[in-house]
């Protein structure tokens, strides 16, 4: 049983999401996490309930249910963990702790590359590529509320769902160049990277911007073109959270779920994950699923 600090919650868990790291970490693909540190227990986001409080917490009591992007000290495939309280926040309501947990990790992904990184305001044009997945299906309803106009990549099978979502533009990658759909872009969203990454350049107006969730950009290229250019990693916020809860509570922000699974068959979803079209969040159940 872990142990809460002063500043820390101990959540009893009932949900946690897989996130496309997950695998990665497993697989031995994510260069963060060294053999050495192995074995670990993944991953990054829960909701659930808390389950006991340390001394100098105010924001939360006993009870009280919350989600939160853990650190990555914490693994969240567990049926306790300890959280600092800066990192949590209570969840929507109105959703269930399924729902709930697959919101921490994309959802700051998302609104971290969008606002703090790509500065994105209202009237600007984003192009986000990978639109369907976890991180872009946040990606897609973050910029709409804030008032861009936004295109995204996707597959042909995903072309509906983003529309649904609110994507001005969807387009196919299979069957079209996305450099010949759209231009002067303020704000080229990457979570695909490689080739992807390198043909953006095309797309984006002197003065914006090209943040990745994955590798670095070219910053001979960024400074040739007059652009911002940068990756980063998201880090959790309690205070982010809230402000997204507030978003989901009143219906600008769906979340989307592809499909759930007991935490006794993390093996079966990272398989999903890993080798299936996924469509938004995979999300284990550490115990029976609950509205609150």
């Amino acid at each position: 049983m872990p142990q809460p600090g002063e500043g820390d919650v101990l959540v009893r868990v009932r949900a946690a999401s897989v996130n496309p790291v997950d695998y990665k970490t497993r697989s031995g693909g994510y260069p963060a996490v060294k053999q050495e540190q192995l074995p670990k227990v993944l991953r990054r986001d829960v909701a659930g309930l808390v389950e006991r409080v340390g001394d100098t917490v105010t924001r939360f009591r006993t009870s009280d249910a919350v989600y939160a992007m853990l650190d990555r000290e914490v693994g969240g495939y567990a049926e306790f963990v300890r959280v600092h309280e800066a990192d949590a926040a209570k969840t929507p309501d109105g959703i269930d702790f399924v729902k709930a947990a697959a919101v921490p990790l994309a959802a700051l992904t998302a609104w971290q590359g969008l606002f703090d990184h790509g500065h994105l305001k209202a009237g600007q044009r984003v192009l986000i590529h990978g639109g369907s997945g976890g991180v872009g299906h946040f990606a897609i309803q973050f910029a709409k509320n804030a008032g861009a106009w936004v295109a995204t990549t996707v597959s042909d099978v995903d072309v509906e769902f983003v529309r649904k979502l609110g994507a001005d533009k969807a387009i196919d990658y299979r069957n079209e160049q996305f450099e010949d759909a759209v231009q002067d872009i303020d704000l080229v969203f990457d979570l695909i990277g490689g080739d992807t990454q390198d043909r953006s350049w095309t797309v984006l107006k002197r003065g914006g911007a090209l943040i990745s969730t994955l590798q670095k950009p070219d910053q001979d290229e960024a400074e040739r073109r007059g652009v911002r250019a940068t990756n980063y990693m998201a880090e959790p916020s309690g205070a982010q959270l809230a402000e997204i809860a507030r978003l989901i509570e009143t219906g600008k922000v769906t979340v989307v779920i592809d499909s759930t699974f007991p935490l006794q068959d993390v093996g079966k979803a990272h398989e999903h994950m890993e080798h299936d079209h996924v469509h938004g969040k995979v999300v284990l159940q550490v115990a029976g699923k609950r509205a609150h």
